[in-house]
């Protein structure tokens, strides 16, 4: 191609802040180096950028902005699509932490998107049977909240599950897909009659009890770990025209685990078109060990091998957030396959103990923020070497929470010390554990808890100690890192 002698112009980026965040934004941008764009930064003229609004910025944001784009801080709470509309550029918030920009701007990041998946999550009801028919709707559809695709009735040995059609029934026409779960032949043509969408678990010797209906049989060997004998049956239901799912059956640690992974991998090799299931319970419930990382490594196999079909359970304590974590982990390995990636640095929310990147600034860039501060209000903040407390008269670091105590002048101040306490508390826990600790926001902690819905397009509601009257609620408004 011939050389025009035109050379493109980059995007020009304006990025909005305060008084105490300038200097900082300032020092990360130039520390960028050579950039595909240029960019200016605008100071708004208030104390914390985070408390900015949309009159503040549409008052004193010159018009027309020379800008293509404009970036205002993360913790921002206004209507961006407003704004973009008024100043004609697109406007946009930046990441929480002024030290995840370059990130933000593309230096080491990649497009983020976690709303594909390919494998299908079928959640076990164990007590089913014990369930009253009202019982079994509501988990279910709080299962399905959850990610579930498919919600599995466990029937017992030697219980009776008199109620079973109609449990059936009463899912369907909540529009839920159905399995059901038996050892016992009768209840599992019961099942099929009734209309259940898959039958666990049904082998060569029994693929009769879902003749004559639209159901789909979960297929096992006869005995459980007879590759052969599970072939035979795939191609037992192939001749019926019959759609099914294998399952070479997944076992415990130091019960075959190792040998039950060889088993998936030959019946891939041996049945590469067929649909294959993995059961996971075996692993995440019987391993005292936090279940998102053993999820996140089977589902890892689930992908490599194009498993798409997860039967899970929740019994112990310790996995009540499987589905959470199944979900999470299924769009992790979509993502990263279909990125020809590896699972990393997606933010699915799988790192819930510890994080990826638990402190946003060091001791000496806490010292230069402290150094900007002018007023009493306290501030908090996590590094490295402990727990740091500033204002503009003192800059205290510790190890703990309480050590701070003596050192705050807040003993008749009971608003006040709540607060601090409250904050100092998780502060050590994110500093013990490494995880980021924002000031006034709560820890993070993946699927493995429920997080707040937050409404970013307009200002939250004043805190528990910011509704109190007084000076103890004025102190306590420090906030967070600008």
């Amino acid at each position: 191609m011939a050389d025009t002698g035109k050379t493109e112009r980059k995007e020009r980026l304006l990025f909005v802040t305060g008084h105490l965040a300038y200097p900082r934004l300032t020092r990360v941008l130039e520390s960028m180096g050579e950039t595909p764009f240029s960019w200016a930064i605008f100071n708004a003229g208030v104390k914390v950028a985070a408390l900015m609004t949309d009159a503040i910025l549409l008052r004193r944001l010159p018009h027309p902005v020379e800008a293509d784009r404009i970036i205002l801080p993360g913790r921002f709470r206004g209507d961006v699509e407003k704004l973009s509309a008024e100043f004609g550029v697109p406007v946009a918030r930046g990441p929480d932490e002024v030290s995840d920009l370059p990130v933000f701007l593309g230096h080491g990041a990649r497009e983020l998107d976690l709303s594909g998946y390919d494998m299908r999550i079928f959640a076990e009801m164990v007590d089913a049977t014990a369930m009253t028919i009202d019982e079994i709707v509501a988990r279910a559809k709080g299962l399905g909240a959850k990610g579930a695709d498919v919600i599995d009735l466990g029937c017992l040995p030697d219980t009776e599950f008199p109620h079973l059609e109609a449990a059936v029934g009463a899912l369907k026409a909540e529009g839920l897909k159905v399995s059901v779960d038996s050892f016992n032949r009768a209840e599992l043509r019961r099942a099929a009659l009734a209309g259940a969408d898959f039958l666990l678990s049904l082998d060569e010797n029994s693929l009769e009890i879902a003749d004559g209906t639209e159901t789909t049989p979960i297929l096992v060997g006869a005995p459980v770990h007879d590759l052969d004998s599970l072939a035979r049956a795939a191609e037992k239901a192939r001749a019926r025209d019959m759609s099914f799912i294998i399952d070479p059956i997944l076992d415990p640690i130091h019960y075959g685990f190792a040998n039950s992974i060889v088993r998936y991998v030959e019946a891939r090799r041996r049945l590469p078109d067929v649909q294959m299931m993995m059961g996971t319970g075996n692993l995440t419930e019987l391993t005292e060990a936090d279940s998102g990382g053993v999820t996140a490594a089977l589902l890892g196999i689930c992908s490599e091998l194009e498993i798409r079909n997860m039967l899970t359970v929740h019994v112990s304590p310790h996995t009540r957030r499987t589905i959470e974590e199944h979900d999470a982990a299924r769009r992790l390995m979509f993502a990263a396959r279909a990125g020809d990636a590896l699972p990393k640095g997606f933010g699915a929310g799988l790192v819930q103990l510890h994080d990826m990147r638990p402190f946003p600034s060091n001791a000496q860039e806490i010292a230069d923020m402290a150094a900007d501060v002018r007023d009493q209000n306290y501030r908090i903040a996590v590094a490295e070497d402990g727990l740091h407390v500033y204002n503009k008269d003192v800059h205290h670091k510790e190890r703990d929470a309480f050590s701070f105590f003596p050192k705050l002048g807040v003993e008749t101040d009971g608003g006040h010390a709540f607060y601090l306490g409250a904050e100092l508390q998780k502060a050590e826990i994110a500093f013990a554990l490494g995880k980021r600790y924002m000031q006034d926001e709560p820890l993070d902690w993946g699927v493995g808890a429920d997080g707040p819905q937050e409404e970013r397009d307009r200002l939250r509601e004043a805190g528990h100690t910011l509704r109190q009257k007084g000076e103890a609620g004025k102190k306590a408004a420090g906030g967070g890192e600008p």
